[in-house]
């Protein structure tokens, strides 16, 4: 048994109605723990706290960290881990790697805890890339990670759609995620990912048909929602909407958020679904976030992240593989396509955002507009859709941004001028409280995600733990954590990283009856390029797997 004591901090612990209150905190065996009753009791160690802010550790809610399309990014841009300023050297017992928009594996462990990052949640998993991403998971330390499992475009959902048979479709996630070991279930551009893949049209609206399956965008989201909800999964089905990044797309994403009324939805990267205009005229692109967020607002079961662009070099990838073709193609850079048989498609490409380039800059101006237009800050993760709109690394920018209107507003003052008068953030005067930035960063996040055993401070909770030294440079304050905890240990102190455990494995446990494995097996094998065998995943594939319960079903 090994005993912490963090003393007298300013404990920030939003969930259990903490707000900046001075206390100890105590950490026993990897939880936090209620004080002891012996008040002559001492702890293993001490951490003097006093006049620092304590917080749970960071939670974020959707990232690309692993698997093969990182991976893709990774080898396809060697030019980002040249130079000194890329490059960490082997210290002490930790390994070398590379920085850039996609760090190496376990660099990815070191940076995320060097933020005060102790979860992590990869939200685009093809079920067949899962055994890859496991492998990948177990060597990224500090943090502990889940996957999101793609199922919008996969042959054996879209099969059970089209034959409008509800328990089928609930059948056939729950095979599918206890398959891949996933977390929770991710939907992107339902259908249209395989349409593109077979050559047919675009699907740009709701009730537009995917020729092969004769199912339509709408007819896969609400039964894979239905199905979610149904098997109680901690998560609501985090769904990425048509028509990514085009002009225009707002109304799109606001007939999704309809069709889904009535069940739980996350909605992922929101910021890059938010835009006015037309394709045919992108000059007149412009924020909807207005609409958007009022309707938020006023439907308790969404939640969002916000997919922030900040300005800089970074690298795209979606498993919207029409997307990345798209993108690619207008940006005229390289591109990379990982097809999936049976389910999906990705595509990766170098971006780079200009504050003087129009569009990049109003995407900068649409993402703090989603954070400072939800008014429930329980409602909306800070997300950059790391690497898409820029590395998690950004997120002390993105704090500073939200708490100081005038540090807003002096970088819209360099931007073009029609990025003033095509969005509303100039007239937003919100600015964010220490509190809120730990809601929007963790207990928000943990929330969203199910998790009951993070993002807060109370008695059970996962040990998990960031302390700030006070500093009115928030940007400075966020990006170097005094102390970090992680499952009770410390791993940064004064500001440096002093030791690495590795992390544990999030998945959702689910029973998965015998007749099921074999008939959604066999129809695998019908298509399948491999042998249906080497498909599924034990729990010796996981690193450290920790269970999560299920919500009641329904």
């Amino acid at each position: 048994m090994s005993t912490l004591r963090i003393a007298g901090g300013r404990v920030i612990d939003p969930a259990n109605g903490v707000n900046d209150v001075v206390g100890d905190l105590w950490i026993e065996d990897g939880r936090v723990t209620a004080p002891p009753a012996d008040p002559g009791f001492r702890a293993d160690r001490t951490i003097d706290a006093r006049g620092y802010v304590v917080m749970p550790g960071g939670v974020d809610v959707h990232s690309h960290i692993a698997g093969s399309k990182v991976n893709a990014a990774r080898i396809m841009r060697p030019e980002e881990r040249r130079g000194e300023d890329r490059v960490m050297r082997r210290w002490r017992s930790f390994r070398s790697g590379t920085i850039g928009s996609v760090p190496s594996s376990f660099t990815t462990g070191y940076l995320y805890a060097g933020l005060g990052y102790t979860t992590a949640v990869d939200a685009a998993i093809p079920p067949m890339g899962a055994r890859h991403a496991h492998a990948e998971f177990g060597d990224v330390p500090l943090v502990d990670k889940a996957m999101l499992v793609l199922m919008g475009n996969n042959h054996l959902v879209l099969d059970a759609v089209r034959e409008g048979d509800p328990a089928r479709v609930e059948r056939t996630v729950a095979w599918l995620l206890d398959s891949a070991k996933g977390y929770g279930v991710k939907a992107v551009n339902p259908g249209g990912v395989e349409q593109w893949k077979l050559g047919g049209d675009r699907i740009a609206s709701w009730d537009d048909r995917v020729d092969q399956f004769d199912v339509s965008p709408r007819e896969i989201v609400v039964a894979l929602a239905r199905a979610v909800d149904s098997l109680g999964l901690p998560h609501p089905l985090h769904f990425h909407g048509l028509n990514l990044g085009l002009p225009g797309n707002w109304a799109q994403t606001l007939e999704g958020m309809r069709a889904l009324d009535g069940h739980r939805i996350h909605m992922a990267h929101i910021q890059f679904h938010s835009y006015g205009g037309t394709p045919d005229a992108p000059a007149d692109f412009d924020s909807q976030v207005g609409p958007l967020a009022d309707y938020v607002n006023a439907h308790a079961g969404i939640t969002v992240d916000v997919g922030q662009v900040m300005f800089g070099e970074t690298t795209s990838m979606t498993a919207d593989g029409p997307t990345g073709h798209y993108l690619a193609n207008l940006l005229r850079r390289k591109w990379y396509n990982h097809d999936v048989e049976q389910e999906d498609g990705c595509g990766v490409s170098p971006i780079v955002y200009q504050d003087r380039n129009f569009v990049h800059a109003l995407q900068w101006a649409i993402g703090l507009e989603w954070f400072l237009r939800v008014e429930d800050p329980w409602r909306v993760a800070m997300s950059t859709d790391h690497p898409n709109g820029a590395s998690f690394r950004s997120y002390p920018e993105v704090v500073a941004l939200l708490m100081d209107k005038n540090l807003r507003d002096e970088t819209l003052a360099r931007l073009p001028e029609r990025v003033r008068t095509r969005s509303g953030l100039g007239d937003l005067s919100r600015e964010y409280s220490l509190t809120e930035v730990a809601i929007v960063t963790r207990a928000g996040p943990a929330r969203i995600l199910g998790l009951a055993h993070k993002g807060h401070l109370g008695p059970g909770a996962d040990a998990d733990v960031t302390i700030y030294a006070p500093d009115v440079d928030r940007r400075r304050m966020f990006a170097l954590p005094r102390w970090v905890v992680k499952g009770g240990e410390v791993v940064v102190d004064d500001g440096e990283l002093r030791s690495a455990p590795g992390g544990r494995t999030l998945y959702t446990s689910l029973d998965v009856d015998a007749a099921t494995r074999g008939e959604l097996s066999r129809k695998l094998a019908e298509g399948a390029s491999f042998h249906p065998a080497n498909f599924g995943l034990g729990l010796d594939d996981l690193a450290g797997p920790f269970a999560v319960g299920r919500r009641r079903p329904g």
